[in-house]
């Protein structure tokens, strides 16, 4: 499998499948690039599907340092991955952290997305600022944790969380995959992405313009259960011209390992939407309120 290298001298492993039009999976805090493979060996046999292991998620490399991790870094390492591959577009599909990316993809490279597929996207803090100030301050908590107790520990914890208890009752298997999958992580990695991408990056609804500006189709999904995520995703499909909603009953954070049949139909149908020129802009953007009789046309 083939190591892509960024503009800052990092090495990204990255694995593909498939032949056809990219898609470009960017995975979560709590995964990695394995975390997708219901998607990639479904969507392969129609699309050249591409999965990579963020910085600071080993067999990728992981800087030491906490100024090699951003919001935009992460962007721009989807980017730089897409380039090393010789592609000059690609949809995107992310989930939590990487949806953040795909959304800060969209915004820093428009002309590389043929479309967003945005799913538990958190906003990263409040508005407030004494609630902005103790996210940050529970994200430093939380990377000091990690490097101090190990991931190990730290896993039983985070795997467990209120929003993972959906996966774990319906697919314990594939849950306790997870978990192990997330403890055999790098300790450094995660203390570091938590401190420079969590904890730094500026909440998603602070960036109304840059949002408005986006020119890809957007398919957010986000489940029901998953709290943090709600307000962002009605926020998002109300800013963005060219955005659709799905919000799934009954369903956590861990959507597409969580219930990767509706997760793919989903993309699917999107996929094939945007592929037939058939996902325009919203006609009423911005939440306008419903009329019982609509005002007659001038």
């Amino acid at each position: 499998m083939p190591m892509i290298r960024t503009d800052d001298d990092v090495q990204l492993h990255v694995e593909e499948a498939g032949q056809g039009d990219p898609i470009l999976f960017i995975h979560e805090f709590g995964g990695h690039h394995l975390s997708w493979e219901p998607q990639i060996r479904h969507f392969s046999r129609r699309y050249r599907c591409i999965t990579y292991a963020a910085r600071g998620w080993p067999p990728s490399d992981v800087p030491g340092e906490v100024g090699a991790y951003s919001q935009a870094r992460a962007a721009d390492d989807a980017a730089a991955v897409l380039r090393g591959l010789g592609l000059a577009r690609a949809h995107l599909v992310g989930l939590s952290m990487g949806a953040t990316a795909a959304v800060e993809f969209g915004i820093r490279h428009p002309g590389m997305a043929l479309s967003l597929t945005v799913a538990g996207a958190g906003s990263g803090a409040s508005t407030d600022p004494a609630a902005k100030r103790k996210f940050r301050d529970d994200c430093i908590a939380f990377a000091d944790r990690i490097e101090r107790d190990g991931m190990a520990a730290m896993a039983e914890l985070y795997c467990a969380g209120a929003a993972r208890l959906q996966y774990r009752a319906k697919d314990p298997r594939g849950w306790a995959e997870f978990k192990r999958q997330f403890a055999a992580g790098s300790a450094l990695g995660h203390a570091m992405t938590m401190r420079g991408v969590q904890a730094d990056r500026v909440p998603l609804f602070e960036r109304k313009a840059e949002l408005a500006a986006i020119p890809a189709p957007v398919l957010v999904i986000a489940g029901d259960e998953d709290d943090s995520t709600l307000d962002l995703a009605l926020f998002l499909k109300r800013t963005i011209a060219r955005c659709g909603l799905l919000v799934l009953p009954r369903t956590g954070h861990t959507i597409n390992l969580e219930e990767p049949a509706a997760f793919n139909a989903a993309l699917e149908n999107f996929l094939l939407a945007v592929e037939h020129e058939a996902w325009p802009a919203q006609a009423h953007l911005g939440g306008g309120g419903y009329l019982l009789v609509p005002s007659s046309r001038k």
